[in-house]
């Protein structure tokens, strides 16, 4: 087994072929800083380029898979190439989970919020453990996603779902989203990582070029256009932290 660090996340490959990539700043429920953010894309870069890394598991430490942004250490973007540096790092890590060529099984444990939710969304089989939540509270910041998920939800849930997950904000438990598509599987607490660990091994043992070839050819037909997606979502994004009222709605979230 081979361990590599980085400042917020943990990166370990196992003799078998399987990485667990782990969120790593449990003390904030894997709130994420810009550190975080980059590091989940270096991570996950790396993980893809390595040639005995055949599955990758993401997971979160503690008590969060990722509990959204950082209240306590963000820093509102002052003009608008802070805010657009910002946004487009965070579709990069999800550029590296998406369209990176390993398959990534999640397990998914207590609240995935905002880019959390994202991430767990960008999962190739997010599996979920009963006692987890989801939320976008993105809208009521005056905010948006980004993630891809304008256009991964709607295929997940139906136009209408998609349009109530995304504005309203509402919580949703791993029942409901295992029930909407959201969650691939939803399994006891203490069986999360044993089952994703098996899952993993179940697609590490299959043949490498024809699973990498399914991930990309399923990501590339059956969504709209991811990249399309992203592209917009970073435009509405920017505009959105460069009017006045996010930083107050963010101040009192």
């Amino acid at each position: 087994m081979s361990e590599r660090m980085f400042e917020t996340v943990q990166s370990t490959l196992a003799d078998t072929g399987v990485r667990t990539i782990t969120l790593n700043r449990p003390e904030s429920l894997n709130a994420m800083n810009r550190q975080l953010i980059d590091d989940v894309a270096l991570a996950f870069d790396h993980a893809n380029a390595d040639c005995e890394t055949r599955v990758i598991i993401f997971t979160g430490a503690g008590r969060a898979f990722c509990a959204g942004d950082d209240r306590k250490a963000h820093v509102h973007p002052s003009c608008e190439e802070e805010a657009r540096a910002l946004v487009q790092a965070i579709q990069r890590a999800t550029h590296a989970i998406t369209f990176g060529e390993k398959p990534v099984v999640g397990a998914i444990n207590g609240w995935a919020v905002g880019g959390g939710f994202e991430w767990a969304i960008n999962c190739d089989f997010p599996i979920w453990a009963t006692s987890a939540k989801g939320f976008f509270p993105e809208v009521s910041l005056n905010l948006f996603v980004t993630g891809a998920v304008t256009s991964l939800l709607p295929a997940m849930v139906g136009l209408h779902k998609a349009r109530e997950m995304l504005m309203f904000g509402d919580k949703y438990t791993a029942a409901e989203l295992l029930a909407s598509g959201v969650a691939w599987k939803v399994v006891a607490d203490d069986q999360l990582i044993s089952e994703a660990q098996r899952v993993a091994q179940k697609l590490a043992d299959m043949p490498i070029l024809s699973v990498r070839a399914m991930k990309r050819v399923l990501n590339t037909v059956a969504h709209t256009d991811l990249n399309r997606a992203m592209a917009l979502e970073t435009e509405a994004t920017v505009e959105g932290f460069m009017d006045p009222k996010t930083t107050q709605l963010l101040s009192a979230f």
